[in-house]
């Protein structure tokens, strides 16, 4: 797990939990969200953002979290892990009530007090909608480790887990 893409529903906590494995692998972390969006909200064209993805993507080791439909087949090809957060609407909209107006490392801005009607739609139609291609997507690059959680605790359990291998490594190096 050296290049790691984390995908799924917004909401469901892409960026906490990649945070998590950044702090745990020392996987350089870039959210895509802050590579795309400016503080005044506008955003950088696709081209720009498909440029520093492919500069990200050759370096080294890394982790993106983030979906965008245009970018995602690249970020695919680029990885050697998917980790895809397939959680039903009700987290996400969960995830998207307990962060309303706050400040986020993954986003320049706040957000708002207050849900834009359309984005709760986006999230309540993604199983159905957005769903069912991210899957193909992810059954074409059958090459990749693929890491799905249905549940947080499971999640939770996974980066438990992967900690602890991590200082078991670390105590067995220094001996």
């Amino acid at each position: 797990m050296k290049k790691v893409i984390v995908i799924g529903c917004p909401g469901s906590g892409k960026s906490v939990f990649s945070r998590a494995l950044h702090d745990i692998t020392g996987l350089p972390l870039y959210h895509i969200d802050m590579l795309r969006w400016r503080e005044d909200r506008s955003f950088i064209s696709r081209e720009e953002l498909i440029e520093k993805l492919k500069e990200i993507g050759t370096s080294g080791e890394w982790i993106m979290d983030g979906n965008y439909g245009a970018t995602m087949e690249m970020r695919m090809s680029m990885c050697d892990t998917i980790i895809f957060l397939d959680y039903p609407a009700g987290i996400c909209l969960d995830g998207i009530t307990a962060r309303l107006g706050t400040k986020r490392p993954d986003m320049p801005w706040a957000d708002p007090d207050k849900p834009d009607e359309e984005f709760i739609e986006f999230v309540k139609n993604y199983n159905t909608v957005n769903r069912p291609n991210i899957l193909e997507r992810i059954r074409n690059h059958s090459d990749k480790t693929v890491i799905t959680f249905g549940r947080r605790k499971d999640a939770d359990a996974f980066l438990n887990t992967l900690k602890q291998k991590h200082i078991q490594t670390q105590q067995n190096t220094a001996d």
